[in-house]
């Protein structure tokens, strides 16, 4: 039996994009570091929430491109003179990545009780309609 892809289903012309995009997001873990939280705020708005304890804004940036929106936190070393008993908060690198449906656009970050909150609004699209023009081929048949 021959898998049919996205792609290659015949009511879903040019959609191979869509199929890479999927395949990508399926190999990559949705779990992992650091925990985040994704919600509707509202009919066109969303937030994405990140638990980013112990990093401060200077240690986060926050990039998109080609609709691919990165978030990226480190930390600079601590101090050799600490000695930890214990060490149970993560101070590591991380990269997170979302990529945004056309039309979702990055409204604002916000930093707030050791949450990065990214928000998100997506325009609504213009309905259009096209009519196509049959031309004559000019030949007998």
């Amino acid at each position: 039996m021959t898998k049919m892809t996205l792609g290659a289903h015949p009511f879903f012309l040019g959609f191979e994009q869509l199929e890479r995009l999927m395949e990508r997001n399926a190999k990559s873990e949705m779990g992992g570091y650091p925990p985040f939280n994704i919600e509707q705020k509202g009919a066109s708005a969303y937030r994405i929430t990140l638990a980013v304890a112990g990093f401060a804004e200077d240690d986060l940036s926050i990039t998109l491109e080609n609709k691919e929106l990165m978030i990226r936190g480190s930390q600079s070393e601590d101090d050799d003179r600490r000695v930890f008993l214990h060490r149970g908060i993560a101070a590591r690198q991380f990269q997170r990545a979302f990529v945004l449906a056309d039309g979702v656009e990055v409204f604002g970050a916000t930093m707030e009780n050791g949450l990065l909150h990214v928000d998100l609004t997506k325009a609504e699209p213009e309905c259009v309609v096209q009519t196509i023009a049959i031309n004559n081929s000019g030949g007998k048949g």
